[in-house]
């Protein structure tokens, strides 16, 4: 994909935006050696914040600050976000509670009858405990003792002194002249289309992708990019209305807008026919917000009477 980017005319290069998944040290030394602008997600965490550190975003009890660390060739936007700190502390709570569980488990099983005992099974069993949660499991020490009979005799473990890196993220970018909101406004927007992206291609069904051949992947994928363009054309006019909900918030919204279809036996029974209208739901508040926003009317399709 980088090596198409070649072709491009060398007096309009894009700035490249890539997440950590593929920011390798390769792929930025080439975007150096042809002179391409990037910004990407630092691979790794930081665990130490700059004291000078200035709020990029206020919302509710979201904030995110950040601070510029200059090097040679590149800057470094050192950031940390209080909802990204409590979400990864709810999932790394419940990893321990996990792998804490599993401990337990192993340790237990030295006083049952048939349990594992022998030294090299029980150290066998806490290695793949540990590669099974290796996300967490580098934060605890585990001591396995045994006797002279090579039985295991005890399990004990506690977690060690580890920086705290909830919340703390960096991007790293070859643009010097970029301030602080400029970087992170640029990483936020290819969060956003990663977040677009995944919503479509639950709701329009394309996900997973069980095609063999490469043509058709390539089809798939097509018509989730067309997709996406009329989602884009869509926020973009809604954010000149001050509206700047996500897609997944503007689906959801408007999903309690739906057609209703109503069954009536007639009342003189003719034939035994059936009356079926068919009308739209009433608009809600937020319904008349987002139409108001894109200048549709309020009259969502008609109402029809058929009798069968």
């Amino acid at each position: 994909m980088i090596l198409g980017l070649s072709s491009r005319d060398t007096l309009s290069k894009p700035i490249i935006v890539m997440d950590a998944g593929i920011a390798t040290e390769e792929n930025l030394w080439w975007l150096k050696n042809h002179q391409y602008d990037y910004l990407v997600v630092l691979r790794g965490k930081k665990n130490v914040l700059p004291e000078e550190m200035v709020t990029i975003k206020e919302d509710g009890d979201c904030i995110v600050k950040a601070a510029l660390v200059r090097h040679d060739d590149e800057v470094e936007l050192v950031c940390h976000s209080t909802g990204k700190e409590e979400r990864e502390k709810g999932i790394r709570n419940l990893f321990q509670e996990r792998f804490e569980e599993e401990l337990q488990k192993v340790k237990r099983a030295l006083s049952k009858k048939n349990g594992i005992k022998r030294y090299e099974k029980v150290v066998e069993k806490v290695g793949r405990l540990k590669e099974k949660f290796k996300r967490i499991a580098h934060r605890y020490e585990i001591i396995v003792k045994k006797d002279e009979k090579n039985k295991v005799t005890a399990i004990t473990w506690h977690q060690k002194e580890t920086g705290n890196t909830d919340g703390i993220y960096c991007i790293r970018t070859n643009r010097g002249d970029f301030k602080e909101q400029q970087i992170w406004n640029i990483f936020n927007m290819l969060r956003d289309i990663e977040d677009a992206f995944r919503c479509m291609k639950s709701a329009l069904g394309l996900r997973p992708i069980y095609h063999q051949k490469e043509h058709r992947v390539d089809g798939h994928l097509f018509i989730t990019v067309l997709a996406y363009h009329i989602l884009h054309t869509i926020r973009f006019k809604l954010r000149q209305k001050d509206v700047h909900d996500s897609w997944k918030t503007i689906r959801d919204g408007l999903s309690t807008l739906v057609r209703v279809t109503t069954e009536l036996k007639r009342k003189d029974g003719k034939d035994g026919r059936v009356v079926h209208i068919r009308k739209s739901s009433r608009l809600e508040p937020y319904h008349k917000k987002i139409y108001d926003a894109l200048n549709l009317s309020h009259q969502v399709g008609k109402q029809v009477k058929t009798i069968i």
